[in-house]
């Protein structure tokens, strides 16, 4: 009998093995023949077609083409993109260290990194490239502009710049450095005991920039709690956010696990350190471009119950990637796993195997969204993101504002404002009768919007007009717009708050770079005030985790 099973168990191992072989190989047929199809094409379309073919350029297209029907991640980085990309995991490039943006003809100067060779040599925020190298910088584009001032540490650069509100242009010559973004752009109390943390992005060695800046609070006062802002962070680097959830929970938990079409993609992330601080009350902001690595950290926490989540759902990217390196210096993004925490849900909200007839990728409907619990036993759900515990709208700006962020007017009366000022006091906001000086820039200034109430009175008068209406009420409809039009004039008025706002984030970086727009913007920010009174109110804290 025991011979029987022998021969049984050989028997199937034979057949399982025959059939993943045939599988193989019937896998490994098609990639040969398509291959060999498409290299035959490639080939006569650039030997026969019509016009002159750029075969790069064909190839890229081909490739970007090919990866996009699978997810937007999977992406092909050819040689001359892989230093915008490794920026991306390590916030590191050589360059001038500046942001720009475009401008009618020319690229300007939109902010300086502070400690960085375009700040050190006093170039400052609206300052005009007029040439680089003695080239004319007119008509170029930002990324045209970005590659020429990106290059080798220690080499020179030399700039044309005019500055606004100077008759004379002027040369600035520097080398260019390793600039260094901080994943850690900025930290400090917002209130005795309550610290409060912004987090860029996960790139390399960001969990140790953020335990280092845990330290320096702690150093500076007794941590009674924390705000982690992980808002609009798009992520980075898996580990690093297995390394940030362990500076909150105790050695040995499991923070994400990764399933894949291979199985060396199937693994385990736990806590491997012990903890910098597993009891500090915890608050986690996210909103709907907190993304990827983001999710993870928000999810975990929230999974384990270590923190609160506040803010609006997140993205939803529960995909992993890894890079491939390819022939002549390029490489492949591509996606080769999901994650799932600790609950068990994976929070992907997109479903890029099932496509619609139209090639469109539909969201997971909350009908079909299955429930997990947390550590206490809270339901949450998977396939859509993370749902904070706190859900607060996103504030609304109102279309003036739109208009004037359009027109570059809160940028440009900063600028003047830099020029007329040598100096703010650290915690400027500005005033009210900043507001009427920036009202009366704005007097011949031109910036136009319409309101969804003229759209629709618009949509009402050509309808009218076809079905033949118009004439009866135009006189009343004319009377409408008036009466809509002298409302629009209050618009800046009932708009005062958000451009108090937006205006002392963008007058206050002139003076104190990103940390004092971060800084600054504290001052206007629901979500921190509602963080900062649930830490405040153990009971509830403690309430809304379930421990009671």
């Amino acid at each position: 009998m025991k011979k029987k099973n022998k021969f049984l168990i050989l028997a199937l191992s034979l057949t399982i093995t025959s059939f993943v072989s045939i599988g193989f190989v019937d896998n490994y047929f098609e990639i040969s023949k398509n291959l060999d199809i498409f290299t035959t094409l490639y080939k006569e379309l650039n030997t026969f077609y019509v016009d002159q073919t750029n075969p790069g350029d064909l190839m890229k297209k081909a490739i970007d083409e090919m990866l996009k029907s699978l997810d937007p991640y999977t992406n092909y980085i050819p040689e001359s993109e892989i230093e915008d990309f490794r920026f991306q995991t390590t916030g590191q490039y050589g360059g001038i260290g500046a942001m720009i943006t475009k401008i009618d003809d020319y690229v300007v100067i939109s902010e300086p990194y502070e400690n960085f060779p375009a700040q050190k040599s006093g170039l400052m925020a609206g300052d005009i490239i007029m040439e680089i190298n003695g080239l004319s910088a007119k008509g170029k584009t930002t990324e045209e502009v970005s590659k020429v001032l990106k290059g080798q540490p220690n080499t020179s650069v030399t700039l044309l710049i005019k500055r606004p509100y100077l008759d004379d242009v002027f040369e600035v010559v520097f080398d260019r450095e390793r600039v260094s973004v901080a994943s850690v752009p900025y930290s400090g109390y917002i209130q005795s005991g309550f610290g409060y943390i912004r987090l860029r992005s996960f790139t390399r060695n960001c969990a140790n920039d953020l335990k280092n800046a845990i330290i320096e609070l702690k150093k500076e006062q007794d941590l009674r709690g924390l705000i982690l802002d992980l808002r609009s962070n798009p992520g980075g680097l898996l580990n690093e956010s297995v390394d940030i959830v362990n500076l909150f929970v105790e050695e040995g938990e499991e923070v994400v696990s990764t399933r894949g079409k291979i199985k060396s993609w199937d693994k385990s992330y736990v806590a491997n350190n012990l903890p910098l601080d597993a009891k500090v009350p915890l608050v986690i902001l996210i909103n709907s471009s907190s993304a990827s690595a983001s999710e993870i950290v928000s999810g975990s926490i929230q999974d384990l119950d270590r923190g609160i989540i506040i803010g609006q759902r997140s993205y939803g990217k529960g995909l992993v990637q890894q890079t491939r390196k390819l022939s002549y210096n390029a490489q492949l993004k591509l996606t080769v796993a999901k994650y799932y925490i600790p609950s068990g849900r994976c929070i992907q909200a997109l479903d890029y195997s099932h496509r619609n007839k139209d090639g469109s990728v539909g969201k997971v409907p909350d009908s079909l969204m299955t429930s997990f619990s947390t550590r206490n036993g809270r339901e949450v759900k998977d396939g859509g993101g993370i749902l904070p515990d706190i859900v607060i709208d996103p504030t609304k700006y109102g279309m003036i504002i739109t208009s004037l962020l359009k027109e570059r007017l809160f940028f440009d009366y900063a600028t003047k404002y830099r020029f007329l000022n040598d100096s703010i006091s650290n915690d400027f906001i500005l005033s009210d009768e900043e507001f009427i000086n920036f009202k009366t820039y704005l007097d011949d200034k031109e910036y136009s919007y319409k309101t969804e109430t003229e759209k629709e009175l618009e949509k009402l008068k050509k309808q009218a007009q076809e079905e033949g209406y118009f004439t009866a009420f135009s006189q009343d409809y004319d009377i409408l717009c008036a009466k809509m039009q002298d409302n629009k004039n209050d618009d800046l008025q009932k708009n005062k708050d958000h451009i108090k706002e937006i205006l002392t984030g963008e007058i206050t970086s002139r003076y104190f770079f990103q940390k004092g727009r971060i800084k600054a913007g504290l001052n206007f920010d629901v979500e921190v005030e509602k963080a900062l009174e649930i830490l405040q109110d153990t009971a509830r804290y403690t309430s809304i985790l379930g421990n009671e």
